[in-house]
């Protein structure tokens, strides 16, 4: 998958300190994720229910 003109964004949550933070980018039918401390590691590409079936788990 193409990521290179990925638009990738931080939770209004997460905090300017650097921490422990994921990103996410909206792609054609899929949620990209990947390791804000790590934006060349490795990436994960979630269908849209399954993203938010996985934020919904992650709520509770």
């Amino acid at each position: 998958m193409e990521l290179t003109n990925a638009r990738w964004r931080k939770s209004s949550h997460s905090g300017g300190n650097g921490g422990e933070c994921v990103e996410v980018a909206d792609l054609a039918g899929v949620v990209a994720v990947r390791d804000s401390k790590d934006p060349d590691g490795p990436k994960l590409a979630l269908d849209r229910t399954v993203f938010r079936a996985l934020v919904t788990r992650i709520k509770k």
